[in-house]
């Protein structure tokens, strides 16, 4: 019934994100490899510096990943162990643990970012600054309608 017109961009693009994303894990697994921050605990780390104040539940986190609590779970255990992340009683619900952001957290990211940037500089070497504000707000307001859709009562 919605099947892609042959040529249809909309799917080439959702399908092109995909590329990108499996060839960008490929790249990001690499450069990180030795810096003792595997790419799972590199993208928590990444979600938590977007609000680095604001601590968030282990549901929180596995409902942002649409991941398994246990999955997500053991990705933070490790995270608290090596310092980056921390574990307080919520304020609001003293039942509930949040996870917050360390200075060494804050450290660890900017690193891995650093050790990260001269494969996405190569990416966009031959790009002009238009270009690239262009595709960062189109790209951005996919990001959100997606973001926004992932809680619909029909998925």
């Amino acid at each position: 019934m919605n099947q892609p017109r042959p040529g249809d961009r909309r799917f080439q693009i959702v399908n092109y994100v995909g590329i990108i994303d499996q060839l960008a894990t490929n790249v990001a697994n690499r450069v990180l490899a030795g810096a003792d921050l595997p790419l799972a605990q590199f993208i928590m780390l990444n979600h938590f510096s977007h609000e680095p104040a604001r601590g968030r539940t282990v549901m929180e986190v596995a409902r942002a990943f649409q991941a398994q609590q246990a999955g997500v779970t053991k990705v933070l255990q490790r995270l608290v162990r090596k310092g980056f992340l921390e574990v307080r009683q919520s304020p609001q619900d003293r039942r509930l643990r949040i996870h917050l952001l360390t200075g060494k957290g804050r450290q660890a990211h900017a690193e891995a970012v650093a050790a990260l940037m001269p494969e996405v500089a190569r990416a966009f070497a031959d790009w002009r600054e238009e270009e690239i504000a262009q595709l960062h707000a189109l790209l951005f307001r996919l990001k959100e309608w997606f973001d926004h859709d992932r809680d619909r009562a029909d998925a």
